[in-house]
């Protein structure tokens, strides 16, 4: 199922993802040095806040950040999905979610959420790397945002 975002006023949200974005602001702007600080200060427990935490953002850190949905059909051989993840990280950039199927006549496709913010490379660029790599069969952008 893809992904699904929402914009939701912040006075209809439950407490526990109000605060939550509160102890990552906390932590961002150095106000408490450990999670532990910042969950007590704002008064969530921690395992409420790591539940929510990579789930809940400011739609102004969203902007900034760029998240690239990218699709491949990889053959089924040990080292394959390793180099392509190689290939994402040597251009700096972080891989945030990985799903892959189960291998059919040889193939897997796999589909991969990359954090582009701190890329030295351009997408382009690495979507043409990415289509170089022996064992990629097929690659390409679904998503961006």
């Amino acid at each position: 199922m893809a992904e699904r975002f929402f914009i939701v006023r912040e006075d209809i949200l439950p407490e526990a993802i109000v605060k939550t974005i509160q102890v990552k602001e906390m932590l961002q702007r150095g106000e408490a040095a450990t999670v532990h600080e910042a969950t007590e200060r704002a008064g969530i427990s921690r395992s409420a806040f790591y539940k929510y935490k990579d789930g809940v953002h400011m739609l102004n850190q969203l902007e900034r950040e760029r998240i690239v949905t990218i699709s491949m059909d990889l053959d089924h051989r040990s080292g394959v999905l390793s180099k392509v993840l190689g290939l994402v990280a040597s251009s700096e950039g972080n891989v945030l979610t990985i799903h892959q199927t189960i291998p059919l006549q040889g193939l897997a496709n796999v589909v991969i959420s990359v954090d582009t913010s701190q890329m030295g490379s351009t997408l382009t660029e690495l979507m043409e790397a990415i289509r170089r790599q022996d064992g990629v069969r097929k690659a390409s952008v679904i998503g961006q945002g």
